[in-house]
């Protein structure tokens, strides 16, 4: 994993994460592709999150290499991301990317917003 300083400037992904990303980049048969995280506008907190395969790197994008598994973003979304981690989880209640994000002052019920 590639850091600048102390504090990781972009989004931190769990080993577990790293994982699941390479295993969907491996069934897309493709490696040109980062995992793009953003925050938008939307969702019942006033921002919700978008994951993505994304092909294109753009100015001022916020770049962390985990072996081969690239994970941008974009320079508008990345104070709002900044120290946040990204788990993949697969239980009987819940699978998916969750997100915990040292930012968020406050998340809706369903998880898939924040403010």
């Amino acid at each position: 994993m590639t850091e600048t300083g102390t504090v990781p400037q972009g989004v931190v992904l769990t080993d577990v994460a790293v994982a699941k990303v390479r295993d969907l980049l491996e069934a897309e048969g493709r490696d040109d592709l980062s995992l793009r995280i953003a925050v938008q506008p939307g969702g019942c907190s006033g921002l919700r999150y978008q994951l993505y395969f994304d092909e294109r790197e753009l100015d001022g994008d916020v770049v962390t290499d985990y072996d081969g598994v690239r994970v941008v973003t974009d320079r508008m979304s990345a104070p709002y991301l900044a120290g946040a981690s990204i788990n993949f989880v697969d239980t009987i209640e819940k699978v998916g990317f969750e997100i915990d994000n040292p930012n968020a002052r406050g998340a809706c019920a369903c998880g898939d917003s924040f403010h």
